[in-house]
């Protein structure tokens, strides 16, 4: 049965269907390579790998199948998600081929080529499944179970490719304690529980939002529903409820505790730019591309107000702290605050010497009477919430400013530019404490906890820590590949969740920087 030329692969069809089910076993044939083959080895003869092990394997698998998906080969490889969140437990592996039941090589002809150069010792030698080649001629052919077997297929050795052709991304040097991969999109947004130090939602342009857990590889719940890019998501106060806005102009309130979808909340005409909740009480405020900004009663799902008055649309916004006014920003430039009661447009900051380009971010002080607003024109303005009035200005930058963090413990304030500078700056006197330099445009950044330390997202898919106090860089955190999108810190301040353009999601440890 088996050909001296090639792989004799066995293809379980139910699981794909019948149009991709032969373009499926080509591609796979032509890209599995000596880890894969470990990795299946593994799951069909070894039950009790070794974890570490299995976890290696296990991201080369996911780099071989996020090729595969890039070029449209595969359009989907079932509906079950054990392939997205494969966890690194020992019984992983055999999971993740009764789950998938798409293809593997029952035998091989010859015997596989040696480990790759860049395999470690250490996990040659902590690696059950280096002894497994002397006894393969004992075991014959192996299958998962016969009633996987529907039908057989054999390759010739021209069908396949030398080592050279494979294209996949796989970083050099990775940081991260813990790797979702559940999305097969791009990954836009990602906040972690304000009340669970495990629990992470994340969200993508492959239209889903999951809700995971640190530490373990299989997701609480899938966000189901949206019909476009999951482009925010925001936990309640007390973290009971998830909303989840999308481009598709939807907001979803979802019950934590229960996993279950709680309401549907629609009204915006455009897409959602960002969700915010009421510091006591789960009322949710949204901004949207067609102007307006809505809010809700989160728990009985009833609409209580709109407000209307940008020219376009509306790409920041927040509730004061004291839960007393609404900012929003926009992309006309204008910055307004608004009664949240009566829908009353309180003020609207524009013209000189405010913001001559599109509103990016908006940061609030703790006691609610101050707005810091950052712009496409690379300046920041601050604004009294009361007056109206813009008090003072901070040097512009050189590029559009991204993003914007208030220091929760002294009176410094962080900007990131894609001038590629992070600048702390000291508030009372509005100068430049530090000025931090990066490889590409800061996309992201968040404080740690009550610290003196933050952190920045860039394009070059860097994770940085960094010192305020000095203006060091501290740590660089590698692991994502693209442009990292957005930042997290999780509820015990041990975890930063990152989440990039590459698709994936990653935890780095930060416990040390509390």
């Amino acid at each position: 049965m088996v050909e001296d030329s090639g792989f004799h692969l066995i293809l379980n069809t139910r699981s794909i269907s019948a149009t991709n089910t032969e373009r499926v076993r080509r591609c796979l044939c032509k890209t599995l390579n000596f880890e894969i083959w470990v990795l299946l080895q593994l799951a069909s003869k070894m039950g009790t790998a070794d974890e570490k092990f299995i976890k290696k394997e296990y991201y080369l698998h996911v780099a071989t199948y996020k090729w595969l998906f890039e070029r449209k080969i595969i359009d989907c490889v079932t509906s079950d998600h054990y392939y997205n969140s494969l966890p690194s437990r020992s019984d992983a592996a055999q999971l993740f081929l009764v789950q998938l039941s798409l293809c593997f090589p029952v035998s091989i002809a010859a015997p596989p080529p040696p480990p790759p150069a860049s395999q470690s010792t250490e996990t040659k030698m902590s690696n059950p499944a280096h002894d497994f080649h002397e006894e393969e001629d004992d075991q014959g052919e192996i299958f998962l179970d016969e009633d996987d077997i529907i039908r057989e297929s054999t390759v010739d050795d021209e069908d396949l490719p030398d080592a050279d052709d494979q294209s996949v991304d796989e970083p050099d040097d990775d940081d991260s304690m813990h790797t979702f991969t559940g999305h097969n999109g791009e990954l836009y947004t990602v906040v972690c529980s304000p009340t669970d130090p495990t629990l992470v939602a994340t969200g993508g342009g492959d239209d889903r939002g999951f809700l995971w857990r640190i530490g373990v590889g299989d997701y609480a719940f899938e966000l189901q529903g949206h019909k476009d890019s999951v482009s925010n998501l925001s936990f309640s106060t007390d973290g009971l409820l998830l909303a989840s806005g999308s481009l598709d102009g939807i907001i979803q309130i979802w019950d934590v505790a229960n996993g279950v979808l709680k309401k549907t909340l629609e009204g915006p005409g455009g897409g959602i730019e960002w969700v915010r909740w009421h510091p006591r009480g789960h009322l949710v405020l949204a901004g949207s591309e067609d102007c307006t900004v809505w809010m809700w009663n989160a728990d009985n799902g009833s609409y209580l107000n709109m407000f209307s008055g940008h020219g376009s649309n509306v790409s920041c916004g927040d509730f004061t702290p004291d839960g007393k006014t609404i900012c929003t920003g926009s992309a006309d430039a204008t910055l307004r605050i608004w009664n949240p009661k009566s829908g009353e447009n309180i003020h609207v900051i524009q013209g000189h010497p405010y913001h001559t380009a599109g509103l990016t971010c908006l940061a609030i002080n703790s006691d609610s009477t101050l707005a810091y607003t950052g712009s496409e024109d690379g300046s920041i303005h601050i604004v009294n919430i009361t007056t109206g009035k813009v008090v003072s200005s901070l040097a512009s930058r050189s590029d559009s400013v991204e993003c914007i963090g208030l220091a929760p413990s002294s009176p410094w304030a962080a900007t990131g530019s894609m001038d590629k500078k992070l600048v702390i700056w000291d508030l009372p006197s509005s100068s430049a404490r530090a000025t931090c330099e990066h490889e590409d445009g800061v996309t992201c950044l968040t404080w740690l906890g009550q610290s003196n330390y933050l952190a920045t997202g860039c394009g070059d898919g860097k994770v940085r820590v960094w010192d305020s106090r000095s203006g060091d860089c501290v740590r660089t955190f590698n692991g994502h590949t693209e442009t990292i999108q957005s930042l997290s810190v999780s509820a015990n301040q041990e975890f930063l969740v990152s989440v990039s353009t590459d698709g994936t999601a990653r935890v780095f440890e930060i416990a040390e920087y509390k």
